[in-house]
């Protein structure tokens, strides 16, 4: 085994401050004494504010993104019902494919890979279904493929002005926590998250935010549930404790997770986020590469899907960062596989770590024969930072 640590730059599982593992490593504990509500009620309180809502409920479900997607459908909707959906990625797809599975009507909007949620094609949708026949309508805010953000407050312009009732629902996994994301502003009714991205945790919790008009929906909703029932879960939440054995160790990690969060300040972390998801944009352009995120309009600033250079195999350059370096890049996903390679940049980050991953990647590119300025990337990301440094004293 080589010296020195493994460099984690996938686009999830992030880096796990320190302080989040030792609150996780403690010892097992009781999840029915009489003091779990003193630590659980405060904790369902504190993550509602990292979605920036006030009323409705947080549920946090041991399982993954994909339970949260799950939970959202089968709480809320019926066999049959019309579900609106574009498909502009792995995630974005395997979504829709998923409320197929539940037998939904679901009319997917397919988009060329690079750009995001096509909200002119959706308000057209929304303005010709006189019939609500659409009873929720599908977002995914940030494609982890694709490294492609879009826009959840225009989506919900389009449901409002088309006077449409339908849920507005929100693949938050690979953004919550990392990009600004406004649960009530913006009118979204279910929000999902995982434990171990912007939460910056091991995977293992799905973290669902729900709206009082989602709540309300489940009076009618027919769709099987059992383990997501969102009423199964607000019984037993509302006295500090869970339907089932929750993870206890999670949560204690996940209490330190959102210490650190509020404790850096939304806007901080928002912030940061993108003043290292710009310093990987100006690398890669230094190397005279482009990004599959077609326009800055829709640039993640949680993860850069990069097109590979001339002649270099994506799979390869991770397969290589990894063996030489010991640096974990992501790979190209479905129709992208082999063709680019991911740099997440979400979680526990700083500027020498950002500048160690495009170091690796640099180096691994030029390894495989491609044609850089030897560091060229890490020039112009270090030339970003020290422009962009916050002032000390």
């Amino acid at each position: 085994m080589s010296a020195g640590r493994n460099f984690l730059f996938i686009p999830g599982p992030t880096n796990m401050p320190e302080t989040v593992r030792r609150a996780m490593g403690g010892a097992q504990e009781d999840q029915r004494a009489p003091d779990v509500p003193d630590f659980t009620l405060p904790l369902f309180a504190d993550l509602k504010k990292v979605f920036q809502m006030k009323t409705g409920h947080v549920l946090v479900f041991a399982g993954t993104g994909t339970g949260g997607w799950e939970a959202a459908i089968t709480n809320t909707l019926s066999p049959g019902d019309g579900v609106l959906a574009s498909r502009f990625g792995l995630f974005s797809q395997l979504w829709a494919e998923l409320c197929q599975r539940h037998g939904l009507a679901v009319d997917a909007i397919d988009v060329e890979w690079g750009e995001g949620v096509p909200v002119a094609a959706y308000a057209e949708r929304l303005k010709a279904d006189r019939a609500h026949k659409i009873k929720a309508v599908l977002v995914t805010h940030n494609e982890t493929a694709t490294g492609v953000a879009s826009d959840v407050a225009a989506v919900r312009r389009a449901l409002d002005e088309a006077k449409h009732p339908a849920l507005l629902f929100v693949d938050g996994v690979s953004s919550i926590a990392s990009i600004d994301f406004r649960m009530e502003e913006w009118g979204v009714d279910i929000a999902v998250a995982g434990s171990q991205k912007g939460f910056m945790m091991p995977t293992g919790l799905a973290i669902v935010a729900v709206s009082e008009k989602a709540l309300a929906a489940m009076a009618t909703a027919k769709l099987p549930r059992s383990y997501f029932s969102f009423d199964d879960m607000l019984r037993m939440n509302k006295n500090g404790y869970f339907p089932y054995t929750p993870p206890m160790t999670m949560l204690r990690g996940l209490r330190a997770s959102v210490d650190l969060l509020l404790g850096e300040g939304l806007p901080n972390v928002f912030a940061r986020h993108h003043r290292m998801a710009e310093a990987v944009r100006r690398a890669v352009g230094a190397w005279g590469l482009s990004l599959v995120a077609k326009a800055p309009q829709w640039h993640s600033d949680t993860v850069s899907t990069i097109w590979t250079p001339p002649g270099v195999d994506g799979a390869e350059l991770v397969r290589h960062a990894y063996r030489r370096y010991n640096l974990s890049l992501g790979v190209g996903l479905a129709r992208l596989a082999g063709k680019v390679f991911r740099i997440g940049h979400l979680g526990e980050l700083n500027e020498l770590m950002v500048l160690a991953a495009l170091s690796g990647a640099e180096m691994t590119m030029r390894d495989l024969g491609a044609t850089l300025a030897p560091g060229s990337g890490v020039a112009a990301a270090e030339e970003h930072f020290r422009a962009t440094a916050p002032k000390t004293n």
